[in-house]
């Protein structure tokens, strides 16, 4: 039996086609995974607090000298670094942002970006050698995008700092196992985006 967390970053909630994928994978994946548990994580609609001075003081705290009042400015932090810990299983939703990703998705990131927790220094020493913490994780992406050819050797490739920022810092936690699906064309709409759209949820009911 898996356990599924599903992350929704769009900040909007009933036109966002971003969370219409995560309906449809859903949907989809309890139709073929019935004893399969399901968590959400909401990132767009909700507020996702922003590191800060304090947070980093407590972050940088060696675990064995961890008390509670020095680890006060990563008490959110830990709750969220538990629940993602917990899961095996990730559907993360995020539409493009001016070629990037929300801002609540950003903050949840640097909330679970935590040495010792979810990654760690090779030698202990800052050599930029990191390895993951999370083991035997396997992640889905579904992004929404204005236009198209953010793919591998595609002509906007250069532009795409949603899925390949993703794959990168999800990666260095220890989460190598990531199917990317997206769904391009939004900008353009008409039959183009009716196009993408069956193209992507056919891909989609597939899995």
């Amino acid at each position: 039996m898996n356990k599924v967390l599903i992350i929704n970053s769009s900040v909007r909630n009933e036109k966002s086609h971003s969370r219409e994928l995560t309906k449809l994978f859903l949907k989809n994946w309890k139709n073929k995974n019935p004893k399969d548990t399901f968590s959400f994580r909401e990132v767009g609609l909700e507020e996702i607090p922003a590191i800060n001075e304090k947070w980093i003081s407590s972050a940088f705290v060696n675990p064995k000298d961890r008390t509670k009042e020095n680890q006060s400015g990563v008490e959110f932090s830990d709750i969220l670094i538990k629940e993602f810990k917990e899961h095996n299983i990730y559907v993360l939703a995020t539409p493009m942002y001016n070629w990037s990703i929300p801002s609540g998705l950003k903050s949840y990131i640097d909330q679970l970006m935590r040495i010792n927790e979810t990654w760690k220094f090779r030698s202990g020493k800052p050599d930029g050698d990191y390895v993951g913490l999370l083991k035997n994780k396997k992640m889905f992406i579904l992004s929404s995008r204005g236009d198209t050819g953010y793919g591998e050797n595609e002509k906007n490739e250069h532009m795409n700092f949603q899925t390949t920022y993703l794959k990168f810092v999800f990666g260095i936690m220890g989460i190598k196992d990531v199917t990317t699906i997206s769904l391009d064309n939004e900008e353009f709409g008409g039959e183009i985006f009716e196009n993408s759209k069956r193209k992507i949820h056919q891909e989609i009911e597939r899995i």
